[in-house]
């Protein structure tokens, strides 16, 4: 079973940070999703909920 991409198609990348707004994947992420194994997909799907909490706590 694939691991399905975290994309909301909402693309926006905030430049000083170097994530999605979207997602919340670095760009290398999103880019190299396809390629990565399964256990890679799930420790980056893994890490999103902190990036989220950490970037909405920051200026």
């Amino acid at each position: 079973m694939s691991v399905p991409s975290p994309c909301i198609k909402v693309c926006i990348l905030d430049a000083q940070r170097r994530f999605c707004t979207g997602c919340f994947r670095t760009i290398g992420e999103i880019a190299g999703w396809a390629g990565m194994s399964e256990d890679e997909q799930r420790r980056i799907i893994g890490q999103l909920a902190d990036r989220r909490r950490r970037l909405a706590a920051t200026p």
